[in-house]
């Protein structure tokens, strides 16, 4: 009985041995074998059988990994105290450089990437600091990855979290940007003015002109319509003359006629109170000859005898 239970005590510690060389690598793992302490052999993931006691496996994590820089103090090359603080990604390369070349690797990446900082920093102006985070970034990432690839590491990026200055400065800095953005908000309301008045100016002239030519238009309008009805009623005086002309004409009109129309215009244009009628010598003549003519008809319309109106007329021409 006492054998048998040593039996299973020799089975229970070899199915031990056997199972702590039993080693499982997972896909973003890397195996370091250390043989009697000294590298032997680099595994991929997987299932790995490893001598118990004699071998040691290593794991590396090849993952991509982040490393806060804690805040510090860097001055400017303006001499302006500014807390920087950052971060920096990196992933790992070769495990067996990053496990026996470097002791404590991430503290190794804190230090470096602090003392680059106060040395690209320290070259900006405060201004320059501020708004050149990606040139420092570039920058401190190009410094790192050069001595950090002889530790089996390459730094993916760095990115710079904060830059702050001290109160009184950001003091300023915010009384600077205040009456910057006053002084874009007077231009712009003077440009916005500015264009309002040569608008409403080029507007003011447009009207003008568009004024002048709806005036011009009408006056032409008018002068036309005017020279029309001009012309059409001195066509409706000429038709009304030819035919009063034309019925004269076809009335055969005596003398005796004649003179009494033109008596009787003559009367109605010595109606007047300021008329005044010069008329010349054949005129006179003519108003004497017709004259004697209304006599005789008066003396006709009367029953005058033909002698005695003849002799007035004759008296009347001598006269």
């Amino acid at each position: 009985m006492p054998l048998v239970m040593v039996l299973v005590a020799l089975a229970v510690i070899l199915f031990a041995v056997v199972v702590s060389g039993v080693k499982i690598i997972r896909p973003f793992e890397r195996g370091l074998v250390e043989r009697l302490g000294k590298y032997h052999a680099t595994v991929e993931p997987g299932l790995r059988v490893i001598y118990p006691y004699v071998d040691k496996m290593v794991r590396v994590d090849m993952r991509e990994r982040v490393v806060d820089v804690p805040p510090q103090e860097v001055i400017t090359a303006d001499n302006v105290v500014v807390s920087v603080d950052a971060v920096v990604f990196y992933e790992a390369t070769d495990p067996q450089r990053l496990i026996y070349n470097v002791v404590d690797f991430f503290r190794a990446v804190v230090k470096l990437a602090q003392t680059n900082l106060r040395n690209v920093i320290g070259e900006l102006q405060l201004d320059e600091a501020l708004s050149s985070r990606d040139s420092i970034n570039t920058s401190l990432r190009t410094i790192l990855e050069e001595a950090t690839d002889k530790w089996g590491a390459r730094v993916v990026r760095v990115e710079i979290q904060r830059i702050d200055p001290p109160p009184d400065v950001m003091s300023a800095m915010h009384e600077q940007m205040k009456a910057e953005r006053t002084r874009r908000a007077v231009v712009t309301t003077a440009e916005g003015q500015r264009e309002a008045a040569i608008t409403q100016a080029e507007g003011e002239k447009r009207s003008a002109v568009l004024t002048a030519e709806g005036a011009k238009e009408a006056a032409v309008l008018n002068a036309e319509g005017a020279a029309t009805a001009t012309l059409k009623a001195a066509e409706a005086e000429a038709e009304a003359t030819r035919q009063v002309y034309a019925a004269i004409h076809e009335g055969r009109p005596s003398a005796d006629l004649i003179a009494i129309k033109y008596l009787e215009t003559l009367q109605h244009m010595a109606r007047g109170q300021a008329t005044k009628i010069f008329l010349p010598t054949e005129a006179t003549a003519l108003l004497g000859a017709l004259g004697g003519m209304k006599e005789l008809l008066q003396a006709a319309s009367s029953d005058i005898p033909a002698s005695d109106a003849q002799s007035m007329n004759e008296g009347a021409r001598d006269a």
